[in-house]
């Protein structure tokens, strides 16, 4: 078992750089996808302040499925190029949207959530895996800082389940 630091009361980037630590030592024994997904996904709901749903979609070669998530319930499919996670799939960039109500064909799963960043996430020869989602009820709760850190602690799950080279 690993427990949760607190970070809160640290300023944004001490607080990535604290939960990259954590994400590390949790995610480093196992090549498990989805377990390492459900892990990261309770280590950033209960680390990070104001968010009401962390998960991850999963694509299965044709939409976005879902995965293992902490929050409400969530919708299952979701279509590339369909609201800010299929947006984040398609375009294969991050998307951080302040007011979820203003993005164009916006999917609201918990219409408690008021902004959204989606991380999407690609294997190493270029393939969509899926994306990292992260809601918060606060409108622009994400801000750059947040940008970058939930990039690297996407960046350390994928290396986390990347095959291992037996060369």
């Amino acid at each position: 078992m690993h427990p949760v630091m607190p970070i809160d009361d640290l300023p944004k980037p001490e607080q990535y750089r604290s939960l990259t630590q954590q994400a590390q030592a949790l995610l480093e024994c196992e090549r498990d996808r989805i377990a390492n997904a459900a892990n990261l996904a309770a280590l950033l709901f209960h680390s990070l302040p104001a968010v009401n749903w962390v998960g991850f979609y999963l694509f299965d070669g044709q939409e976005l499925v879902l995965g293992p998530f902490q929050g409400q319930p969530a919708c299952v499919r979701i279509e590339l190029g369909k609201g800010v996670c299929g947006t984040a799939a398609a375009t294969g960039r991050t998307q951080v949207v302040d007011h979820v109500d203003a993005f164009p064909g916006h999917i609201a799963c918990d219409t408690a959530s008021r902004s959204e960043v989606v991380v999407p996430l690609h294997g190493p020869d270029g393939s969509l895996i899926g994306v990292l989602d992260i809601d918060s009820p606060e409108p622009a709760r994400f801000d750059d800082d947040d940008r970058r850190g939930i990039e690297a602690l996407a960046c350390i799950y994928l290396q986390a389940c990347a095959p291992i080279d037996r060369d």
